[in-house]
């Protein structure tokens, strides 16, 4: 089951143990200190900061609820407890995963993405949003030229053409490198006559996505609602989740559309 019906599957729980813990602070700091492990009352005063008396008066309302249990003077999450706040710190990550990239995902077009990837944008979590400034307006365009230079092994959907970075996957197939490029149908016959690539797989969709997997990074642009590809803006990420993701996001789109 996908990570985006496990959160409605369990939205009404969730939801619950949020507004039961969310109105005390006492409950939320208690929580948060048997999340890293059991403790016994003397060791949670410590770790807390609070007073005997306030971390007993609530002890009581979160063994009724369920979230924690004693054993031999140590108090633990009972499972369900675990997993619901796993389930609570995953959602959260998505949403400030979502409001920290705001400005790549709001006025883009973004709906072009599979569901099955769209599910798991939490792996992007430690992604970051690499922008061109005014006195480096091609920063981006810069980066991807790098990274494709630096690359052994390359899958990439892209949807416009830009010379530089064909000239570059031209020389990494010259040498038997392992690539794979993705790009629009009806634009191959201009990809075909610009570059000396003659093995490009074409897609159905247009003003999709661009995206460019290597070993060591993952590279994700996006059109703009008017049409025009943002130049200005990427997520970049080298951590493996994403890039497990990344290579998943192109299998599923190539599953889809070729």
């Amino acid at each position: 089951m996908y990570k985006n019906e496990e959160y409605l599957e369990n939205f009404d729980t969730i939801f619950e143990d949020v507004k039961f813990t969310a109105n005390s602070f006492v409950r939320l700091k208690i929580l948060a200190s048997l999340y890293d492990g059991p403790q016994n009352m003397r060791e949670m005063t410590k770790t807390t900061g609070l007073s005997y008396s306030s971390i007993s008066s609530n002890m009581h309302d979160l063994e009724l609820k369920n979230l924690l249990y004693r054993e031999q003077n140590k108090y633990f999450l009972t499972n369900s407890a675990r997993v619901r706040i796993e389930n609570v710190l995953e959602l959260n990550g998505v949403i400030r995963l979502l409001n920290e990239f705001f400005n790549i995902l709001d006025g883009h077009i973004v709906d072009m993405i599979p569901n099955e990837s769209a599910a798991e944008l939490y792996l992007l979590g430690k992604a970051r949003l690499m922008e061109s400034e005014g006195v480096d307006a091609y920063r981006t365009y810069n980066f991807i030229e790098s990274s494709l230079s630096n690359a052994e092994s390359v899958k990439c959907i892209i949807p416009f053409f830009y010379e530089p970075f064909f000239d570059i996957l031209s020389e990494l197939i010259s040498k038997n490198n392992d690539v794979e490029i993705l790009v629009p149908e009806n634009l191959l016959d201009l990809f075909l006559e610009k570059s000396d690539i003659k093995t490009f797989i074409p897609f159905e969709e247009y003003n999709s996505f661009l995206l460019i997997v290597t070993e060591n990074v993952m590279i994700l642009g996006f059109f703009l609602e008017n049409g025009n590809y943002d130049q200005n803006r990427l997520l970049i990420s080298k951590n493996e989740e994403s890039l497990v993701w990344a290579n998943e996001l192109f299998k599923n789109f190539k599953k889809k559309n070729i």
